[in-house]
């Protein structure tokens, strides 16, 4: 995985090339190494809750002129708000709809995908994700605090703490999916996007 900093910027020689060769097998026990000889598309972005998977996404489908997907808001298209999915039905009916609504994205051969922060955890959903771009976007809980003071997220509702704690779970397999990470903590959502642009067209 390639990791950019929040002070990135473009080298000379421009940005470093995803690697040719396939990863070694991965050890016993440990998640697979995803694929390195993928088409570019589609360009799947996933991280924690309230990384700005969403906005960022949004403007790298516009800059690169292909349509973008939020599989959050399909699921809420079909079947209705998150928030009523989970208080209804709980979290595992809530993730069926979401591996439906994440299989369906990425039969898109040319689309950008933004993932909410749990589709991750389906192990069919990750094994998709090994033949695809995968953004990887991080950030801290102190920006996310900042981001969702009136956001209505069911695993929000605890604080920072609970966020917190359901990131350092889940990192292994952001990173584990990752093609390049990008830190969203502090940057313009606009800064980012155009780096993220400038990776991708290096890929094509």
């Amino acid at each position: 995985m390639l990791f950019l900093s929040p002070e990135a910027s473009r080298p000379a020689d421009g940005w470093p090339a995803a690697p040719a060769a396939r990863r070694a097998p991965a050890a016993e026990g440990a998640e697979p190494a995803r694929d390195t000889d993928t088409p570019l598309y589609p360009l799947v972005f996933i991280g924690p809750m309230a990384s700005g998977k969403s906005k960022i996404g949004r403007r790298v489908a516009r800059a690169l002129r292909v349509p973008f997907i939020d599989t959050d808001k399909d699921i809420v298209a079909e079947h209705g708000p998150i928030t009523e999915i989970f208080a209804a039905n709980g979290e595992d009916h809530f993730r069926a709809l979401e591996r439906a609504a994440v299989a369906a994205a990425l039969q898109r051969s040319r689309a950008v995908v933004s993932l909410g922060g749990g589709a991750v955890l389906d192990p069919a959903s990750r094994a998709d994700l090994r033949r695809a771009t995968v953004i990887s976007l991080s950030t801290t809980a102190e920006a996310v605090r900042n981001r969702t003071k009136n956001a209505k997220r069911p695993l929000l509702a605890a604080g920072p703490d609970a966020w917190q704690r359901i990131y350092d779970e889940r990192r292994p397999l952001y990173e584990a999916l990752a093609s390049v990470s990008f830190d969203t903590s502090t940057r313009p959502v606009d800064a980012i996007a155009a780096d993220i642009v400038k990776w991708v067209r290096t890929q094509s």
